[in-house]
C-alpha cells in the first residue's frame, strides 16, 4: 500500500484514537481506491480528480449501494485533507465531487393488529400500571402525539364530556385533536385510581410530578413483551408513525394529517407517502384489466 496511505492510517489511530474496525474500514475503501488509481497508472496520493470521478462512478456501474459510496468518499476526502494538511499535495481531487444522495429512511411503523395487541395487552394490566399504560397508549395512537406532548398534559386537559384535546406542541403552539370514545374512558378510569391532589394526567411516583419519560418507557417495553412483541419495535415514536400511516391507509389527506401531527410545514409528514403509493399500486393491480400481466399471474 502507498506509504501516505500507511501515515494517514497512522494519525487516525494515533492522534484521533481510531477504533480497529474505523481503521479496517478505511483500509478496505482507501486499498479499492489504490487498486482502481493505479489501473490508471496513477499512485494512490497522486490521483488526479478525473480519477476520483471515474472512480466513484464506478462504484454505481459495480451495484454498491449509495451509503458504501457516500462512505467511500468520505474516506477520500478525509485522505487528501490529510496529504493537503501534510504538504504532499497543494490540491484536493476530490472537492467537486458530489456526495452521493442517500435514500431517506422509511418510518417504522406497527400493524393495526400488533396495535391492537398492545392496547389488549394495557387492557389486561392489573392496577395502576395496567390503567396507565392503557391510557397512555390509547391517547398515543389516537392522536398522534408526541411523548413529551402527552406526559406534560395536566389533569385538567381531558374534561368529563370533552370531544377534543388541546395539545400544547413545540414552540408552545397548541392544536386540537379529537378523542375517541375509548380514549376518553381509558383517561377516566387512571384518573379514577389516580391522586386527586395531582395537576398531571400521567403522575409519577410522586404525584406532584410528571411521569417521567424513562419510566414511561419501561413500562412501554414491559407491555411489549406482554403482547408478544418486541420490545425493540416499540416506542411512542413508532406509535405516532402508526397513527400517521394508518389514517393515510384509510384514507386521510395530507393536510388533515399535518395538522392532526402539529407540523408546521407539510413537506414533513411527506415521508408518509409511501402509504399512499402502495394503496394507489394495490388499486391498480386489484382493478386493472391488464394487473394479472403486471403482478405476471397471468398465464401465458
Amino acid at each position: 500500500m502507498d506509504p501516505t496511505v500507511d501515515a494517514f492510517l497512522e494519525m487516525l489511530t494515533v492522534e484521533r484514537g481510531a477504533a480497529g474496525n474505523t481503521i479496517e474500514s478505511y483500509t478496505n475503501d482507501l486499498g479499492d481506491f489504490a487498486d482502481f488509481a493505479a489501473g490508471r497508472g496513477h499512485a494512490t496520493a497522486a490521483a488526479d480528480a478525473d480519477t476520483c470521478q471515474r472512480y466513484m462512478a464506478s462504484l454505481h456501474v459495480r451495484g454498491l449501494s449509495a451509503r458504501t459510496a457516500a462512505r467511500r468518499l468520505s474516506a477520500l476526502r478525509q485522505f487528501h485533507l490529510f496529504l493537503l494538511k501534510e504538504g504532499v499535495r497543494s490540491d484536493d481531487p476530490t472537492s467537486q465531487l458530489d456526495t452521493p444522495r442517500l435514500p431517506k429512511p422509511l418510518p417504522k411503523f406497527l400493524t393495526e393488529a400488533e396495535v391492537d395487541s398492545l392496547l389488549a395487552a394495557a387492557a389486561a394490566k392489573p392496577g395502576r400500571p395496567g390503567a396507565l399504560a392503557r391510557a397512555a397508549l390509547e391517547l398515543l395512537y389516537v392522536t398522534g402525539m408526541r411523548v413529551s406532548e402527552l406526559l406534560s398534559l395536566p389533569r385538567a386537559a381531558l374534561g368529563a364530556k370533552a370531544e377534543v384535546m388541546i395539545i400544547k406542541g413545540k414552540g408552545g403552539k397548541e392544536r386540537m385533536v379529537p378523542l375517541s370514545a375509548t380514549a376518553k374512558q381509558a383517561a377516566a378510569a387512571l384518573l379514577a385510581v389516580t391522586a386527586a391532589n395531582s395537576r398531571w394526567l400521567f403522575p409519577g411516583r410522586d404525584p406532584k410530578q410528571a411521569l417521567t419519560r424513562q419510566a414511561f418507557f419501561l413500562l412501554l417495553k414491559q407491555i411489549a413483551l406482554e403482547a408478544g412483541l418486541d420490545p425493540a419495535r416499540v416506542s411512542p415514536h413508532v406509535l405516532r408513525h402508526s397513527f400517521a400511516s394508518h389514517m393515510l391507509a384509510r384514507g386521510a389527506d395530507l393536510r388533515s394529517l399535518q395538522m392532526l401531527l402539529g407540523h408546521a410545514d407539510i413537506a414533513t409528514v411527506q415521508i408518509y407517502t409511501h402509504i399512499q403509493t402502495e394503496r394507489l399500486r394495490q388499486l391498480v393491480e386489484d382493478h386493472h384489466p391488464l394487473s394479472e400481466t403486471w403482478s405476471g399471474r397471468r398465464e401465458r
